[in-house]
């Protein structure tokens, strides 16, 4: 283990009630402070605080700031691979108008269950241990999307891996757009509509032919 992966362990994980209830006061704490003031104003001290707690009691959890986020966005991209997994496995052989549908419904969901966090998360992403584990978290939904779409009966992946990287980029890239406040007013409220319209048509380039 790498001594920047061991600075980012966690020092303990929760397994009695009231210590998960300490954890999960931190976790929304820190939400709190990074969707409020940013990233840099986002300390040890501040978290400790806005979760009505000692900076000592965080770090019987935590051994700095960046195990900390580092936890946060681990769960956050955690929940984001489990539900597109799940919907990837649930539309296995079904037509790939059904598997664009439904992959675009669980992105959406999972991106913009709450998108304030999604918003913060993304500079913890660019942050210290964060690409390593946006690349795990990706690599995942990249299998799931491909093991679906090679059960697909009216279609024929050659190379499924390839055609899942570029349709979840193709979804993520527009969902960032609106978080990151680059997209006009309304436009997430035509979003899904675009989005399905725009995978469906990709997928079925790969129509299996007469």
């Amino acid at each position: 283990m790498s001594t920047v992966t061991a600075a980012l362990k966690p020092r303990k994980s929760p397994v009695q009630a009231r210590s998960a209830a300490t954890v999960g006061a931190l976790h929304t704490a820190t939400i709190q402070v990074l969707t409020q003031e940013g990233l840099s104003r986002c300390t040890t001290t501040r978290v400790a605080e806005r979760a009505g707690m000692s900076v000592g009691s965080l770090y019987q959890y935590y051994p700095n700031r960046d195990a900390l986020l580092a936890a946060i966005l681990e769960k956050h991209l955690d929940s984001v691979a489990n539900a597109i997994e799940r919907a990837c496995h649930a539309h296995r052989g079904k037509p790939v108008c059904e598997m664009a549908s439904a992959l675009v419904t669980a992105v959406l969901a999972a991106k913009l269950r709450d998108p304030e966090e999604s918003k913060a998360l993304y500079a913890v992403a660019g942050d210290r241990g964060g690409a390593a584990l946006s690349a795990r978290g990706h690599a995942r939904i990249v299998v799931a999307i491909a093991a679906m779409l090679a059960s697909a009966p009216d279609a024929r992946f050659d190379d499924p891996a390839t055609t899942g990287t570029i349709a979840f980029g193709a979804l993520i890239g527009p969902v960032r757009a609106w978080l990151e406040g680059h997209a006009e007013a309304g436009f997430e409220t035509r979003l899904k509509d675009h989005l399905v319209r725009l995978l469906t048509a990709y997928l079925q380039t790969h129509r299996s032919r007469p």
